[in-house]
C-alpha cells in the first residue's frame, strides 16, 4: 500500500472507531497515563490502534473476525522484530472491563526493558560455556 493511501486509511480509521476503541482511547488520550499514545498510527505496512512510541508498545483492540487469524500473528511478528511489544485485547474486554485493560497497560508500561541500543552487560546475552 502507496504511503498516502495508508495515511488516508488511518484517518478514515480514527474517525470510524469502534465503541471499544473509543472506550480505551478515554483512558489513553491527552497523555493520562504519563505517556503519549497515537490512535490508528501506520507502523510499516500495518496501523495500529493505539501506540506510544516512546516504549515501544502497541494495543490492539480485537473483535471476533480476529479469533486464530494468521495474518495477525505475522504482523505481530513482523512488529516484534522491529522492537515493539504488541498488547492485544477482546472487544468485550474493553467495554466491559476497561479499568482491567488500562491496568494491564499500565504495567506493560512499566515494564523495565534495555534500551535496544545499549550493548549487553557482562554475561547478558552470551551463552555459558560448559567446562
Amino acid at each position: 500500500m502507496r504511503e498516502g493511501a495508508k495515511k488516508d486509511l488511518a484517518r478514515s480509521l480514527r474517525k470510524n472507531m469502534t465503541n471499544a476503541e473509543r472506550s480505551i482511547w478515554r483512558h489513553l488520550r491527552m497523555q493520562q497515563l504519563g505517556v503519549r499514545f497515537r490512535r490508528q498510527h501506520a507502523v510499516g505496512p500495518y496501523v495500529a490502534d493505539f501506540i506510544c512510541l516512546e516504549r515501544r508498545l502497541i494495543v490492539e483492540i480485537d473483535g471476533g473476525q480476529h479469533n486464530g487469524c494468521r495474518a495477525d500473528e505475522q504482523r505481530e511478528a513482523w512488529l516484534l522484530a522491529r522492537g515493539f511489544r504488541v498488547k492485544r485485547y477482546w472487544n468485550d474486554e474493553a467495554l466491559l472491563r476497561p479499568s482491567d485493560v488500562i491496568a494491564d497497560i499500565c504495567a506493560a508500561l512499566d515494564e523495565k526493558r534495555p534500551h535496544p541500543s545499549l550493548p549487553p552487560q557482562a554475561g547478558e546475552g552470551a551463552r555459558a560455556t560448559a567446562k
